[in-house]
């Protein structure tokens, strides 16, 4: 089997739910699940979405906790999108709530954010130009400027 040089693993509360959720909104595919035996939940998952691999598995507060538990996330999953818009409905129709609707960012990419019904948060974007540091730095220069003169 495959393994990619970067993963991520979630801890979520019902597992098996959080399965057909990424399958439906984008387009995972399964590995393979263990299931713990005394429990009968997922104890680990594997998920292939668009190339990159997600394990992920059943909180047990002792070795990961959820975003539930935790109260939120401060980490955001960002997902290369072909049609953000389209994708952002996607994620949106299969359980997703929104955080931020898809718009261009002066960073040069259309980026959407939903948080998954299990407290994860995913960025859905497609670069659209390619920017340089240096005119990328210019432009939050002037978009947090413009944010303090409406302050």
């Amino acid at each position: 089997m495959h393994y990619p040089p970067f993963s991520v693993a979630l801890a979520v509360r019902d597992a098996v739910r959080a399965i057909n959720f990424y399958k439906a909104a984008f387009g995972a595919v399964e590995r393979y699940r263990l299931i713990d035996p005394e429990s009968g939940v997922v104890g680990h998952a594997e998920l292939e979405i668009k190339g990159g691999l997600v394990m992920l598995a059943e909180e047990y507060p002792a070795f990961n906790k959820s975003p539930e538990t935790l109260g939120g996330t401060p980490v955001r999953l960002c997902l290369m999108a072909e049609d953000v818009d389209a994708e952002y409905q996607t994620a949106i129709q299969a359980g997703a709530t929104e955080v931020r609707v898809p718009s261009d960012q002066f960073y040069g990419h259309r980026s959407g954010c939903v948080r998954d019904p299990f407290g994860h948060e995913w960025t859905l974007s497609r670069e659209f130009e390619s920017v340089a540091p240096g005119e990328m730095q210019n432009r939050w220069n002037a978009m947090v400027a413009g944010a303090k003169t409406q302050a």
